[in-house]
């Protein structure tokens, strides 16, 4: 067979953060064998002096140290998304350059959210860094913190923003972030499946519910209400409906809208995503702090991107466990994050079936083809987010170790799944500090997409945040995470 005749492979954020995120859960697996590969990776403790704050997340390789850790976990990652770039056909050199930058910036917003006076929660841990007070936000607040540092950048320091774009890929961050979740997930799930199964039952049906009532009604309010055409309303209703950016481009490619559309809602998506991290996690925690599954999966369906919306579960699952501790309730961590990350990825499993049906409905009704042409259903592979396949396997496949193990096995699997966890921490700092990188303000607002904020603003704080807390009560209230002794 000639060169020429061997398919290409046409590499996109999708498939590149399935690969990755593999590539880091396969690494971590043989660990169970006593081959430690990713145990030389950086973490941040808690700390009151900064030269004990860093450290690796194996004590395996305790004697490389902290900095040394870093420095090899940045040449990594430097690697591996260097290759994404070149994939993606980016200017590697610049990539580098600027995701340099980025990675340094995040990591320090991870270090300085690990300062004892933010993020020791219970009264014991005060005691133990010699503190009288702290906010109580675990290290997880540094995400907020990467949040901020992007925001300041890119309303103070535009030009600063300006050459860190190369770099700025938070769908592709959160997406390889969200295939090593699967694992953390499972570990979490296989001792307590009734729970784990309950909640994947109850977050198809929320989100088929939600979803069917949100799309409509952003749809009618676009078109009726604010004279939108159908190349507008279609994107917005997607954009506000599923998950954001990647909805409002999958669905804005299969009715074939202008370029120029999917891309300001997706920008319009990115700054409302911000106001919700900012905002929903301490509202839920005031309010759902005695019902935290509720809370994890109004955060799934009210935040519109997946970056914002597992992280900001993220957030959540920490704020909430930090006031329950305090009322002396101690619940198993991850598990408001869980029903976050449930809800999200079935309704982005629901981007590629609706993005078929609007392409078919457009081929066949709208702008129809030719007599006898129809859709291919192969449209909706195209259209499927792929690294949902990634997500399911890690953790079909953690799950699987955990049920059917030797004990020996399964002794081992939660540290080793924890090390490959550790750079979905990181994903999720650059994440954070991508999407504040890519929201300024102005610059938005003066591309004149005004009568596009109000829709949007309309839609979500009038119906959408409202629809799917009343849902997420409906089908998440009493259900509690279980508790540790």
């Amino acid at each position: 067979m000639s060169e020429a005749a061997i398919p290409r492979v046409k590499w996109t954020e999708d498939l590149i953060a399935l690969v990755a995120g593999l590539l880091v859960f396969a690494l971590a697996l043989p660990n169970l064998a006593g081959f430690d590969l990713l145990g030389w990776a950086v973490t941040t403790s808690v700390w009151t002096d900064a030269g004990k704050g860093l450290g690796t997340v194996s004590k395996t390789y305790a004697d490389l140290g902290g900095v040394p850790a870093l420095l090899f976990t940045y040449l990594a990652l430097l690697g591996v998304l260097s290759l994404a770039a070149k994939g993606l056909r980016l200017p590697v050199v610049k990539f580098a350059a600027a995701f340099t930058a980025v990675f340094a910036i995040a990591y320090a917003a991870w270090f300085i959210g690990s300062f004892a006076h933010l993020a020791a929660v219970t009264p014991a841990d005060q005691k133990k860094f010699g503190i009288d007070w702290s906010l109580k936000l675990t290290n997880e607040g540094g995400y907020i913190i990467a949040l901020l540092f992007g925001l300041f950048i890119a309303n103070v320091l535009p030009s600063f923003a300006e050459k860190l774009k190369d770099a700025v890929r938070p769908e592709l961050y959160i997406k390889i972030a969200i295939v090593i979740l699967g694992g953390f997930l499972a570990v979490t799930a296989a001792g307590k499946l009734n729970l784990a199964s309950n909640l994947l039952l109850r977050g198809v049906a929320a989100i088929i519910e939600a979803y069917l009532i949100y799309w409509s009604v952003v749809y009618l309010i676009a078109r009726k209400y604010f004279g939108f055409s159908r190349e507008w309303s279609v994107p917005l209703a997607s954009g506000i409906s599923i998950c954001g950016v990647a909805a409002a481009i999958a669905t804005g490619g299969a009715i074939r809208a202008r370029p120029v559309v999917p891309v300001l809602v997706s920008s319009l998506v990115v700054v409302f995503a911000v106001i919700e991290v900012l905002v929903l996690p301490w509202v839920a925690q005031t309010f759902f702090s005695s019902d935290p599954l509720v809370a994890g999966a109004w955060l799934g369906l009210a935040v519109k991107t997946d970056g914002a919306a597992v992280a900001a579960g993220g957030i959540t699952d920490s704020l909430i466990l930090a006031k329950a501790a305090a009322d002396g309730v101690n619940y198993q961590p991850g598990w408001v994050l869980a029903t976050t990350a449930t809800v999200k990825v079935f309704i982005d499993i629901f981007i590629g079936i609706w993005a078929f049906i609007l392409g078919t409905i457009w081929t066949n009704y709208i702008t129809p083809k030719p007599a006898g042409e129809r859709t291919r259903l192969v449209e909706v592979w195209e259209r499927f987010p792929k690294f949902i396949l990634g997500f399911v396997a890690t953790f079909a496949i953690t799950l699987l170790l955990a049920l059917y193990s030797p004990p020996q096995i399964v002794q081992k699997l939660a540290p080793s799944i924890g090390e490959a966890n550790n750079f979905r921490v990181i994903f999720f700092l650059l994440t954070f500090f991508s999407i504040g990188l890519l929201s300024n303000f102005k610059k938005l607002w003066q591309e004149g997409f005004a009568k596009l904020v109000a829709v949007y603003a309309l839609s979500l704080f009038g119906f959408v945040i409202w629809v799917g807390l009343v849902i997420s009560w409906i089908f998440f209230h009493g259900v509690l995470p279980p508790t540790v002794s």
